[in-house]
């Protein structure tokens, strides 16, 4: 069990508020986590769609960072990054398999495509979770902020689900060439 006092700067949550501060600190520390991932990603990418998909989300991802940011604002308050250990988790084992696949580029670009899926959802549960949240509270303002990140994710998470079959192929294809040489 993860003790507060592992956790420096982490103060109690004794209301509704505190609670969604400390949530935005740590979807504030994912989109900074899964920036850096993607802008790696890009150097690994060998396929040109799933490489402009990521591109694109990279911007995407800067704008979510500033909107996050202007969240903490618009409550008066500095922004502050919470430890996400989700986002650490899924860097980690995408960093893990990219390593592992390195010699073969079309799997490379497989496993990019379903780890990034896989930070999609998490990212769509978690805004889904934050709007709610937020108009509870009455923080129409940053609901706004927060249902434009939460399209963006939608958005890729379509987009690469509509890339997937063509990857798999394209992978099973390479896969199969590669078992077929080693006989």
């Amino acid at each position: 069990m993860v003790q507060l006092s592992e956790r420096p700067g982490t103060k109690k949550i004794t209301n509704l508020q505190d609670k969604f501060l400390y949530k935005i600190g740590t979807m504030l520390d994912a989109e900074i986590r899964f920036l850096e991932a993607q802008q790696l990603m890009c150097q690994c990418c060998r396929d040109n769609q799933l490489k402009s998909l990521i591109e694109t989300h990279v911007r995407e991802t800067e704008q979510q960072i500033k909107n996050l940011e202007q969240v903490f604002s618009t409550l008066g308050q500095q922004p502050q990054r919470v430890n996400c250990d989700a986002a650490a988790g899924l860097v980690s084992d995408g960093q893990k398999l990219m390593l592992l696949a390195s010699d073969n580029p079309t799997i490379v670009d497989l496993a990019l495509a379903a780890e990034q899926a896989k930070v999609e959802q998490l990212e769509i549960i978690s805004y889904r979770g934050l709007i709610m949240n937020a108009e509870v509270l009455g923080h129409n303002q940053v609901v706004q902020l927060l249902r434009q990140n939460l399209q963006q994710e939608e958005q890729t998470a379509q987009k690469l689900e509509q890339s997937m079959p063509q990857l798999l192929k394209q992978a099973q294809s390479a896969g199969g060439s590669a078992t077929s040489k080693s006989r």
